[in-house]
């Protein structure tokens, strides 16, 4: 499977994704990456089936404007409708709550986030994106969100001392379909095994590949 890679904000560096998709791509997945947005384009990211976004709005780590524009949001809706796949995780979400085109193509937006805590992940059963994924704990930005779609299909939940969230959930988008993950902040998420099997079924359901 071929995914592009859209991550390195200000807070979340590239080096977190790297060495939490090392795994994957000695899978066999093939990653290209991007982490300076002056490098995107809506026909770059038309070559790939799947994008994968971690990045929130800042054009690079050691570059803080903000790069998401009004083309730039209709770009990633046109990609979906068009058959696309999305997978949304942790900072996607993050500094898009006035970008009303992708905050509706997402379903939701971050709104803030404690200090960081053990946090409980807990899949929902019987679910295609939740199969071989247990429930688990690990340090992380516990992220609460505002989920506007209420047809979006929630099949995973946060937990913290600090409350519950929506962790996860699916939507789609013309022919495309759209997956968001919340947890991500730290590489012992990432590496998390079950994490991990969250990742791939995400991709494969982005691309899809799972019913």
């Amino acid at each position: 499977m071929r995914i592009l890679v859209l991550c390195d904000d200000v807070w979340h560096p590239a080096g977190t994704l790297r060495e939490g998709l090392a795994p994957l791509s000695e899978q066999g997945l093939e990653l290209a990456w991007i982490t300076d947005a002056a490098d995107w384009s809506a026909s770059r990211m038309a070559d790939y089936p799947v994008v994968l976004f971690s990045k929130s709005n800042n054009v690079s780590q050691a570059d803080k404007r903000p790069w998401m524009t009004e083309t730039v949001e209709q770009a990633f809706v046109d990609y979906v409708r068009g058959g696309g796949g999305l997978l949304v995780v942790h900072s996607g979400t993050a500094g898009y709550a006035e970008a009303g085109t992708l905050r509706a193509l997402m379903g939701g937006v971050f709104t803030e986030h404690p200090p960081q805590c053990p946090v409980t992940v807990i899949p929902k059963t019987d679910h295609s994106l939740t199969a071989g994924v247990h429930r688990f704990t690990a340090t992380d930005e516990h992220y609460f969100m505002s989920l506007d779609d209420e047809a979006a299909d929630v099949f995973l939940t946060t937990l913290s001392e600090h409350g519950t969230q929506p962790g996860g959930w699916t939507r789609t988008e013309g022919a495309g379909r759209v997956v968001v993950l919340t947890p991500g902040h730290t590489v012992e998420v990432w590496l998390t095994p079950s994490f991990q099997t969250l990742l791939v079924n995400g991709l494969q359901w982005c691309a899809g590949g799972v019913s």
